[in-house]
């Protein structure tokens, strides 16, 4: 048998394992070694990039970088900081750290001038890139108090405000005319930096194109250089992580990640865009997030979101946040420095643009002259999209014929940029040179279907899914683009939405036109439900609507339904409709309806929009009546219906005079009559009231106005007018108002006596007043003491 040897015996367990130990540590000896060699490396590898960098020498490298390598070569860069302080070089430090943004800003500015300065409006030429800084055109900006939510629906309360674009002398103290490059510099009255700016403004105003002029210009070097940083993030990119939860610093190396490694440093100023609030799904829960400082940690996206606007997170960052004005409220105001709002265009900004816009000078003077020709077209163009639309439909007309039959009306001229629309969608996708239009009916009618089920929600963006819903590929949405608009973020998914809401809601009107007049179908009701109508019972419907609805969201969707029912303009759009004949045998009706609906009294701002429908109707009986009284004199309280009063009111608010002075005694010298024209004393800086027989009627109506947040009245004069005490408390009340602007005050012969004179000298206390007439009255020795003894501690300059 075999024997084992002297060396095959098996050695001592405690050997075996000392030998195994050895074995273990050579070989963790030799790894670590390894690894010290690559760290010192790696080290003096970023050591020597830092030399460079501070050298001016080394522009690839941090662009280079792969996104798994940025943690480490942070933790380089903060093992350099930290040492290089503890040798006490702070200066280096501090200069190392500046070379590292240096270059971090040039990479953003660099993208951000790429993104930026390139506007596109509708389908562009092939070949055709519309460059911003070519075709802009500076908005009017002011800034004023912040103010509440504001729910009028955004056309209507362009009309309504017809004249609050005015020149910069003319503006109140508490609303002054600011340049966009302004917006964080304190005004010469104010004594604390401005930190975080709401601009508010109706949709397609301009608040996006502001904000691109404003990153452009940096990203160009021509203003603001004195921030470091600017992040623009749009809510709707936002949006598409509100349920994630990440850091500040997170957020800011996602949506730019040219600036990974950026520190965050109180040396540094950095401002955030937050563009589109009205389109934010996030709850900002403001009141009960808890605080936030770090931005290096975690949190829910609102928690992050609410801290720095609040001022916790980044306390010395600039905060800049647009949105129409309904959603304003969502930011509390103790965390808002300034409210700017956004105007559009002033009557010579329209001009501006329409030059800017078409380079054939004398095709633009015909366009201007067409524009002003039309009050409601003139005055729609205060919205750079209306400027837009006018221009993109006068030019194709007006450039190729001299014809007087181009568009008069909304309706005439929106269905004329759908039609231009059409035919250049065509020529470019489909190599068509149709001699009639060339209609896509299934099409159309599919995007009219989105258009309307979504206004009745009040919606103005989509996703995919809800362009499936309606029939329509999302992938075939560019055929589409003169109407609708598709955007995808840098990261993020894709959206769509019309170009301007009026664009859906002109589309939505169509839709339903259409639905009724070769289906006999109510859009408004449900399928299983749906029973036939005729076009004047869809009409009436819609009218109803309109009026019942609490913000005006149906107003111009009811105007364009009325214009489309126009034998004219079903001539414009033929190819859509299978039925032969004409609805224009319910016009008549339509138009009786209308006068009625306004005989039974309406609010203003109703009465005003169912006159723009009796214009688009071609129908102007009741403002020629108007005229007529005021042109003869036979003006009178028992001849005015109640639809003859707002007539007149629509008569005045829409006619090319000034309405800077309201003189009653034009009109009628009653009470009533200065109620029922309260929305054009709402115009005027100055009311001349003497001498009609108002009361302390007028006075309660007078202090609404004085104490309203767009008063306007810096002058009134209430001279021999019977007001006694009552009336003067009343107007008092106006006149402690914050909001209360009046300068000049005429109340002589008025009844007045030491009551009315208390009440006058506690009101002084806080009005703006420097003017103040009060010949004729009975005070007292008393009243006349209160007055004087107040005279020094008010504003007053004059008294009679």
């Amino acid at each position: 048998m075999y024997s084992k040897g002297r060396d095959d015996v098996e050695p001592e367990p405690s050997l075996k394992s000392a030998k195994l130990e050895k074995k273990i540590t050579d070989f963790l000896y030799n790894i670590f070694n390894d690894l010290e060699n690559k760290m010192i490396v790696f080290i003096k590898h970023e050591l020597e990039m830092f030399k460079k960098l501070l050298k001016e020498k080394n522009t690839k490298y941090y662009g280079e970088v792969r996104d798994d390598l940025w943690s480490i070569k942070e933790a380089a860069l903060d093992m350099a900081l930290y040492f290089l302080k503890m040798m006490e070089h702070n200066d280096l430090a501090d200069a190392l750290q500046d070379a590292l943004i240096g270059f971090q800003q040039c990479a953003l500015k660099s993208n951000l001038c790429k993104k930026y300065q390139h506007v596109w409006e509708g389908i562009a030429k092939q070949g055709e890139s519309n460059i911003l800084n070519k075709i802009y055109t500076d908005l009017y900006i002011t800034t004023g108090r912040i103010q509440q939510m504001n729910e009028q629906h955004e056309v209507r309360q362009i009309e309504k405000q017809r004249t609050s674009v005015k020149t910069e002398e003319n503006q109140l103290d508490q609303e002054q005319q600011i340049k966009c490059k302004n917006m964080f510099e304190p005004l010469s009255e104010e004594d604390k930096p401005i930190r975080t700016v709401v601009t508010q403004g109706v949709a397609g105003i301009g608040k996006s194109i502001c904000v691109q002029k404003f990153v452009l210009d940096w990203t160009e070097g021509k203003d603001y250089q004195d921030i470091k940083f600017i992040f623009p993030l749009p809510f709707r990119d936002l949006n598409l992580k509100e349920k994630e939860v990440c850091s500040l610093r997170d957020i800011i190396y996602h949506f730019f990640p040219e600036t990974k490694g950026m520190r965050f440093t109180n040396r540094y100023k950095v401002m955030f865009i937050f563009d589109g609030l009205d389109e934010c799904r996030l709850p900002l829960k403001f009141h009960e997030n808890e605080k936030w400082t770090d931005p290096s940690m975690p949190a829910s996206l609102d928690t992050i979101m609410t801290n720095l606007i609040a001022g916790n997170l980044l306390p010395s960052a600039l905060i800049w946040i647009t949105t129409r004005p309904a959603a304003a409220a969502k930011i509390p105001a103790e965390h808002v420095d300034r409210v700017t709002e956004v105007r559009g265009f002033n009557d010579e900004q329209k001009v501006e643009y329409f030059r800017k816009k078409i380079s054939d000078e004398s095709l633009a003077n015909r366009i201007i002259e067409h524009v002003k020709g039309s009050r409601s077209l003139f005055l729609m163009c205060h919205i750079p999209v209306f400027c837009w639309i006018s221009a993109t439909v006068l030019e194709g007309i007006l450039g190729r014929t001299e014809s007087e039959d181009i568009p008069q009306t909304l309706t005439e001229m929106y269905t004329c940029f759908l039609i231009f629309q059409t035919v250049q969608g065509d020529k470019k996708y489909n190599r068509k040179y149709a001699s009639d239009i060339p209609w896509d009916k299934e099409g159309i009618l599919s995007l009219g279907k989105l258009a309307f089920s979504h206004l009745e929600k009040n919606n103005l963006i989509f996703y995919a899914q809800d362009l499936e819903d309606c029939g329509i590929d999302p992938n075939n949405i560019k055929v589409y683009s003169g109407v609708c608009t598709q955007e995808t973020g840098r990261f993020l998914g894709t959206v769509f939405s019309f170009v301007h809401l009026s664009i859906q809601e002109f589309i939505a009107a169509l839709f339903t036109y259409v639905c009724v007049r070769n289906e006999n179908k109510n859009v408004f009701e449900l399928p299983e439900e749906s029973k036939e109508t005729k076009v004047i019972d869809l009409l009436k419907i819609t009218v109803d609507k309109a009026l019942e609805s609490e913000n005006g969201h149906l107003d111009l969707f009811l105007r364009f339904l009325l214009g489309l029912s126009l034998e004219s303009n079903e001539k414009l759009i033929r190819g859509l409709l299978t039925n032969s004949g004409s609805s224009s045998d319910c016009q008549k009706d339509i138009v009786g309806y209308i006068k009625s609906k306004l005989e039974q009294n309406p609010s203003p701002e109703r009465s005003i929009n169912l006159f723009y429908c009796l214009n688009e109707l071609n129908d102007d009986s009741l403002v020629k009546e108007i005229q007529s009284y005021m042109s003869s004199g036979r003006l009178s309280e028992a001849e005015l219906s109640p639809a003859q009063w707002s007539a007149l009111v629509f008569v005045l608010l829409t006619s090319e005079e000034d309405l800077e002075v309201f003189e009653l005694q034009k009109f009628i010298r009653s009470d009533e009559c200065f109620k029922r024209l309260l929305p054009v004393v709402q115009e005027a800086t100055t009311a001349l009231l003497s001498e009609c027989n108002l009361t302390d009627r007028s006075c309660s109506v007078l202090h609404t106005v004085l104490s309203s947040e767009s008063s306007k009245l810096t002058e009134v004069d209430l001279s021999s007018n019977p007001l006694q005490d009552s009336g003067v408390k009343l107007l008092c009340t106006g006149l402690k108002s914050p909001n209360c602007n009046l300068e000049k005050l005429r109340l002589s012969d008025c009844s007045i006596t030491e009551e009315g004179y208390a009440a006058l000298a506690e009101a002084l206390k806080s009005s703006h007043l420097i003017e103040l007439d009060l010949r004729g009255n009975d005070p007292g020795a008393s009243g006349v003491k209160q007055l004087t003894d107040i005279l020094q501690d008010s504003k007053l300059k004059t008294l009679r």
